[in-house]
């Protein structure tokens, strides 16, 4: 396991890339039916006749697949990821299966907390890409990072 990283040592233009995930046919379908269980998602036959053209993974999976691959990257070492909230969560365009997603964060500010002063918050832009290079899921998080202890 990798040390932790404090507040004072995250960098504003911090960026890092995840290695890709590959999602297959049955991890979609199989996620759909479970939390999202719409005929996109889940009925080839239907979904061929729909707006998509085929099977598409609904974006909650999307999300749940980027949120692993940023968390397995481990932008700030062994610290836990600890979110505070996420604002303008976009899936521009859908995934599909045999879809390749890497994941990226990108550190756009770090902040120290007012009233916990212990604690910072750091404003992550997480985007998802396919193997094509396109962007299928957008967000930013504020996530909660300790500050380094004192002796």
């Amino acid at each position: 396991m990798t040390e932790p990283r404090y507040l004072e040592e995250i960098v504003v233009g911090e960026k890092r890339i995840s290695e890709p995930f590959e999602l297959t046919e049955a991890d979609s379908v199989g996620f759909a039916l479970r939390y999202d269980p719409q005929p996109m998602h889940v009925d080839r036959e239907s979904s061929e006749r729909g707006p998509f053209h085929g099977l598409i993974a609904s974006g909650w999976q999307t999300t749940a697949i980027v949120m692993s691959l940023i968390v397995g990257m481990q932008p700030f070492g062994s610290t836990p990821l600890l979110g505070l909230g996420v604002d303008e969560l976009r899936w521009p365009i859908p995934v599909r299966p045999g879809d390749r997603i890497t994941g990226e964060s990108e550190v756009i500010s770090v902040t120290a907390s007012k009233s916990k002063p212990q604690f910072g918050i750091v404003r992550v832009h997480i985007t998802g890409r396919n193997q094509n290079n396109e962007v299928v899921l957008s967000m930013f998080s504020s996530l909660w990072i300790a500050k380094r202890p004192t002796a």
